[in-house]
């Protein structure tokens, strides 16, 4: 991992550290009960889950670009988003990641991959439409700051388990509604034992749910702060959050609800109208908390401290 001129964020890595312990303890109590109560099918779902995560972690970067429909372009291409990015890679002192476009009105950006050399910096359509270079080149220090950060690497792993309890929460739930809660086989009640599994996967998904959320709202919040430290222009990365945030009521539904998944990739999140999310639940600080901080930064760079 090549070292930038970054600001270092010990609450960050002290929180990835913490939160990654205690997802390890959530994991091993899954596995063990899953063993316990389903001993013949503990094997197969251990290396289903091996499997699984190496796909995500390796081909992170290829998955998330393909779903989100974005090509990585070339200088040739796309010169001024890599001019940006040039600029970034000179301040940061970090290497260059591709460049990606994503064909979408809907205005963000995203980094992915899980180290420097595999990282890819994507940008919609609706973004590089509606931003200034000094804005873009805020969020584009924003995005990079994930990836110095480790922290794709690191959300990438810790949501992995959430996703495999929600997977099997959401398969036992279906075969218990085919009849699968009422079934008996060799004198045993296997209805229970699927009642049983089914409660283990909610909660090891509840649990998991919370806690990453918790860090990705940390997280956002360290990567604002790195970028306007970096760039030295905290009113720009503020100027581009609001820019960002008041163009998405503009966007239709339709668009906004294919982007959904991808929020906690995203510079900012993206929201159906009318949707309501609960501080506990959202993969991002609130846009008062981040221009909040962006603001006591800028008075801080403008006392020279």
């Amino acid at each position: 991992m090549a070292r930038t001129r970054y600001a270092p964020d010990r609450g960050l890595t002290s929180r990835m550290l913490v939160t990654m312990f205690l997802l390890g303890l959530v994991y091993v109590a899954f596995v063990g009960a899953f063993f316990v109560l389903v001993p013949k099918w503990g094997v197969i779902a251990l290396v289903v889950a091996a499997v699984f995560l190496f796909a995500q972690y390796f081909l992170s970067d290829k998955l998330t670009i393909f779903a989100m429909h974005g090509r990585v372009v070339t200088p040739e291409e796309a010169p001024e988003l890599h001019g940006v990015i040039d600029r970034i890679c000179a301040l940061s002192d970090a290497p260059k990641p591709r460049v990606a476009v994503a064909d979408t009105d809907v205005p963000n950006a995203f980094a992915t991959g899980r180290n420097q050399k595999k990282a890819v910096v994507c940008v919609t359509t609706g973004l590089l439409r509606r931003l200034d270079p000094v804005e873009l080149e805020g969020v584009l220090a924003h995005e990079m700051a994930h990836v110095a950060h480790r922290d794709v690497a690191v959300m990438t792993i810790a949501s992995f388990l959430g996703v495999c309890a929600g997977l099997l929460t959401r398969f036992g739930l279906e075969a218990g509604l085919w009849g699968g809660f009422n079934r008996r086989d060799n004198d045993q009640n296997t209805g229970l034992i699927l009642l049983a599994v089914v409660a283990v996967s909610a909660v090891a998904y509840a649990i998991s749910f919370v806690l990453t959320r918790a860090l990705s709202r940390y997280r956002e919040l360290s990567a604002d702060r790195a970028a306007a430290l970096l760039t030295g222009r905290p009113s720009a990365l503020a100027s581009a959050l609001t820019k960002v945030t008041g163009e998405m009521a503009r966007i239709p539904s339709r668009d906004l609800r294919s982007a959904e998944p991808f929020n906690a990739f995203f510079f900012a999140p993206a929201f159906s109208k009318g949707a309501s999310v609960a501080t506990l639940f959202s993969t991002h600080p609130s846009l008062e908390k981040r221009l909040a901080q962006l603001q006591k930064i800028s008075g801080q760079l403008g006392r020279g401290e």
